[in-house]
């Protein structure tokens, strides 16, 4: 299946420093060891499948997930934690990681999208048709301020002009998303807000009322990913950890991303960005 973001996978492995024939060279003689991979929880089970095909090909790269909030995640990372990759929920944590040298800007991708959902328990009752009316609820679910999917929730009520009406509610707040999905579909809560991939993965327990309404995001609810600073690598791991973030950009890691209810991201660069990019670099 041809993908429109090979653009950017190209990009992307050879900002790594490598092409995609010397991937092959170095992973094939040298990848192998522990590789830490940090992921946002939403992309917990696309990832386990993405570890089984590719150690398929790479059998000596023994992956280690840690999976939570790209916030907590973030923190982890500035306190040390022994990191290789960054899959990120949202660019702000990729991009504060890259301001403070701790992940490697020139090999981050914006590589997959997401959309921001309102949800209620598998046939439950609820006054609530969408984002508008939110406050028609008895409670909600939410996940924290520092959770990517909790600051796109408080965006969307910012721009709705709700958002004082909703910090009124009761409100059940996650450390993260997998928090959040499990409180409405055990029904502890009558209402939550999660990405629509979540609630993809138990549709025989909850129910998308609706979708974030157009406009009341400012930006695309982008998972961008990157090389992280890992002083500890060897040079095998470190080899495995360019493998996978190479990987991760195939056309069969993406195609895994979209039966889980991703979709690979393409920038849509217009002209006049490209002219005003072409004459910032001829200035410097």
């Amino acid at each position: 299946m041809k993908k429109k973001l090979v653009t950017v996978m190209l990009a992307g492995v050879l900002a790594a420093g490598m092409s995609a024939g010397s991937v092959q060279a170095a992973t094939a003689d040298d990848a192998s060891g522990d590789l830490y991979v940090f992921i946002a929880a939403s992309l917990n089970n696309a990832m386990e499948v993405i570890q089984k095909d590719f150690n398929e090909e790479y059998p000596d790269v023994n992956i280690l997930f840690n999976a939570d909030s790209s916030g907590t995640l973030q923190t982890q990372i500035e306190e040390g934690s022994r990191c290789d990759i960054f899959f990120s929920a949202a660019t702000k944590q990729m991009d504060a990681l890259v301001d403070e040298d701790l992940a490697k800007k020139d090999s981050v991708v914006d590589l997959l999208e997401n959309k921001v959902v309102l949800i209620k328990p598998k046939d439950g009752e609820t006054k609530v048709t969408g984002f508008e009316n939110i406050t028609d609820a008895a409670n909600i679910a939410l996940a924290g301020e520092d959770v990517p999917v909790g600051q796109y929730s408080r965006e969307i009520f910012k721009n709705l002009g709700i958002e004082d009406d909703v910090n009124k509610m009761e409100i059940n707040e996650g450390k993260n998303v997998t928090d959040v999905l499990a409180s409405v579909s055990e029904g502890s809560n009558e209402i939550g807000i999660v990405y629509a991939t979540d609630a993809a993965s138990v549709a025989d327990k909850v129910d998308i009322i609706a979708e974030a309404p157009a406009g009341s995001l400012e930006t695309p609810v982008l998972y961008p990913v990157g090389l992280t600073e890992d002083a500890e690598a060897s040079e095998s791991e470190a080899a495995a950890a360019d493998a996978f973030l190479a990987y991760l950009q195939t056309d069969d890691a993406l195609k895994v991303f979209e039966e889980y209810g991703f979709a690979p991201y393409t920038a849509e660069e217009t002209a006049d960005n490209a002219e005003a990019e072409a004459t910032e670099e001829a200035a410097n």
